[in-house]
C-alpha cells in the first residue's frame, strides 16, 4: 500500500491538487484527510454534522476517506455560492467564459497522470482507461469553450420593416448530478457545456466515488473562474433531493440508474425544471456472418468488458448469427480468458476491481441465476484474488461469457453492470431486429457487418438513441450521446447540448404604428 501511495505522491505537481495522504500504520489504509466538499472557491468541511460513512478504494478493500453528506445548510450555501457566480459570469461575453475554460483544458492537461491515479484509487478501473476519461474531461471543455463565443439567436425581418430576433439565454444554477462509474468524466460533461452557455452549478458526485469531482472544482478555480461557479457537494439521496426541490435550482442533469432517474424527474416537475436523464441500458450488438470477425470479437470485448461492464451504454446481449456463432463464441472465450485481471494502476492490467463489494456480490449473483435458468457459462462469472497480497481484499472478478441464452432469460432482460457478456443466436435481419427491440430502455445498440446498406438499413430500425456501425463504445465529445425510450430525455455532449443548457427568448420589434382592433 506504501508503494501505492508513493506512486501517488511523487508527481511534481501533485501539491495544490490531490487531498492529503495520510498513511495510518496501525491499518494500513489511505486516508483523504482534505474536506471532500467545495463551494464559495474552497474546501468545505459540512456544516450538519452527519455520520459519514466509509469510501473504500476498490483495488485494495481498505478504507479510502470518510464521506461527510450535506445538509440543507450546506446545500443552501452552495447554491447560494453558485447564484452569486452566475451573476457576475452570465454576463461575460462567450470569448471571455471561452478563456477560463480553454486554460482549465490546459490544467487537466497538464495533470493528467495525477488525475487519472486518483480515479483509478477511487473507481478501480485500469489506469490506461483512466488516463482516457481524463482525455475525454479536457476535450469536452476544449469543445465547449469553442462554442461558448458562438451562440447566437435569429433575426427574421417582418412585413413593414417590422422584426423579431432570439436570444439564447443561460438557464442559471443547474445541478448535475454523477455516476460512480465515470466520475471525473461526468463532472465535466456536464459542467462544460453548463459554463459555456453561462450557468453555474453544483454538482453531487456518487457517494461511491467522491473524490475527484472536488478536484474540477479546484482547477476551475484555478483557471480563474468566479468563485462558486462550479461547487460541489457530498452525500447520497437526501442530498441529491436537497439540490432537486431546491427553488433556486433552475436545471437538474443526473447520470444513473432508471428508477433514480424518475424520482428526479418527479422531483424536478414540482418546480417545473427542465432535466436531462442519462439512466441505464440493455444494449443488443448484432454481428451479421458477413462480419469481418476479427472486429467483431473485439467490438463484442470492448462492448462487454471496458470499466469492468460498468459502463451503461455496453451491448451485453450479444445476437450472433448461427452459421459464425460457434468460431465466434470460441474467439471470444479465447480473448476473455486472456484478459489480465489486477492491480489497476499497473500498465499491463485490463480489468481492475468491481467498484464495491455490495456491487460485486450482485454481479455473481446474477451470474448463479443465470445457470439456474440454462444459461452455460464458458469462462469466468467467479471471484478471483489476485496474487498480489495488497490486493486480497479487493473486489474483483472473473470476466464471463454466457451461452445457450434466451430472451426471457433476467440476464438478457435486466441491466447487470459488470463484466458478463450474454450471446444469443439469430437467423435473419428481421427476426433480430424485432428481438433486439424488445426492450423498455434504448441506450445503445451496434451492428457488424461488411453490407453497407444492410448497417445503415438495421440502424434505421434499432430503437436506441446512440448506435455503432463496426465499433462499440466510441464517445467523441463532438457527437449527441443520449438514450431513447427509458434510457433517458435529453443528451450529453455535441452541439445539440447547448439547447439542453439554455433557453430561447423571443423579441418581437414594431417599426410602425399598432394595429388595434380597439
Amino acid at each position: 500500500m506504501f508503494q501505492r501511495l508513493a506512486v501517488l505522491l511523487r508527481q511534481p505537481a501533485a501539491a495544490p491538487l490531490l487531498p492529503a495522504l495520510v498513511r495510518s500504520l496501525s491499518s494500513g489504509c489511505v486516508n483523504i484527510a482534505a474536506p471532500l466538499n467545495f463551494w464559495g472557491g474552497k474546501r468545505r468541511t459540512s456544516k450538519e454534522r452527519s455520520k459519514g460513512e466509509n469510501v473504500y478504494e476498490p483495488a485494495t478493500g481498505r478504507v479510502l476517506c470518510m464521506l461527510e453528506p450535506c445538509g440543507p445548510s450546506d446545500v443552501d450555501q452552495a447554491v447560494e455560492a453558485a447564484k452569486s457566480a452566475y451573476g457576475h459570469w452570465s454576463r461575460m461575453s462567450g470569448m471571455e467564459r471561452a478563456r477560463v475554460m480553454i486554460e482549465a483544458a490546459h490544467i487537466i492537461e497538464n495533470r493528467r497522470e495525477e488525475i487519472a491515479k486518483m480515479e483509478v484509487v477511487n473507481n478501480g478501473k485500469s489506469i490506461t482507461e483512466a488516463r482516457l476519461d481524463v482525455d475525454s474531461a479536457r476535450l469536452s471543455l476544449e469543445y465547449y469553450a469553442g462554442l461558448a463565443s458562438s451562440l447566437a439567436g435569429q433575426h427574421v425581418q417582418l412585413p413593414g420593416r417590422s422584426f423579431a430576433y432570439t436570444r439564447r439565454e443561460p438557464l442559471g444554477v443547474c445541478v448535475g448530478i454523477g455516476a460512480w462509474n465515470y466520475p471525473f468524466q461526468i463532472a465535466a460533461w456536464k459542467s462544460a457545456p453548463a459554463l459555456a452557455c453561462g450557468n453555474s452549478m453544483v454538482f453531487k458526485p456518487s457517494p461511491v466515488t467522491p473524490v475527484t469531482a472536488v478536484l474540477l472544482a479546484e482547477i476551475y478555480a484555478e483557471a480563474g473562474a468566479p468563485e462558486g461557479l462550479f461547487n460541489v457537494v457530498q452525500g447520497g439521496q437526501e442530498t441529491g433531493s436537497l439540490l432537486c426541490r431546491h427553488p433556486d435550482v433552475a436545471k437538474v442533469s443526473f447520470t444513473g440508474s432508471v428508477p433514480t432517474g424518475q424520482k428526479i424527474m418527479e422531483m424536478a416537475s414540482k418546480g417545473v425544471k427542465p432535466v436531462t436523464l442519462e439512466l441505464g441500458g440493455k444494449s443488443p450488438l448484432l454481428v451479421f456472418e458477413d462480419s469481418d470477425l476479427e472486429n467483431a470479437v473485439r467490438g463484442a470485448l470492448m462492448a462487454n468488458f471496458l470499466s469492468q461492464g460498468q459502463v451503461c451504454s455496453n451491448g451485453t446481449r450479444v445476437f450472433v448469427q448461427s452459421d459464425i456463432l460457434p468460431e465466434f463464441v470460441e474467439e471470444v472465450v479465447k480473448r476473455t480468458q486472456a484478459i489480465e485481471i489486477g492491480d489497476p494502476l499497473l500498465e499491463s492490467t485490463r480489468m481492475g476491481p468491481l467498484v464495491s463489494r455490495t456491487h460485486l456480490d450482485k454481479v455473481l449473483t446474477f451470474v448463479d441465476q443465470a445457470k439456474e435458468e440454462g444459461a452455460v457459462v464458458l469462462c469466468g462469472g467467479e471471484p478471483f484474488v489476485p496474487s498480489d497480497p495488497k490486493l486480497k481484499g479487493g473486489y474483483y472478478m472473473t470476466p464471463c461469457v454466457l451461452a445457450n441464452c434466451r430472451d426471457d432469460m433476467t440476464c438478457v432482460r435486466e441491466e447487470i453492470f459488470g463484466p458478463v457478456m450474454s450471446v444469443l443466436s439469430f437467423d435473419t435481419e428481421q427476426e433480430v431486429l424485432q428481438r433486439a427491440n424488445d426492450t423498455a430502455l434504448g441506450l445503445a445498440a451496434g451492428v457488424f457487418t461488411s453490407d453497407v446498406k444492410r448497417a445503415h438499413r438495421v440502424v434505421e430500425h434499432l430503437k436506441a438513441g446512440s448506435c455503432f456501425i463496426n465499433n462499440y463504445n466510441i464517445t467523441p465529445v463532438e457527437v449527441p450521446f443520449g438514450g431513447f425510450k427509458m434510457s433517458g430525455i435529453g443528451r450529453e455532449n455535441g452541439q445539440v447540448t447547448i439547447e439542453y443548457y439554455s433557453q430561447l427568448k423571443t423579441v418581437y420589434v414594431e417599426m410602425g404604428d399598432v394595429d388595434s382592433l380597439f
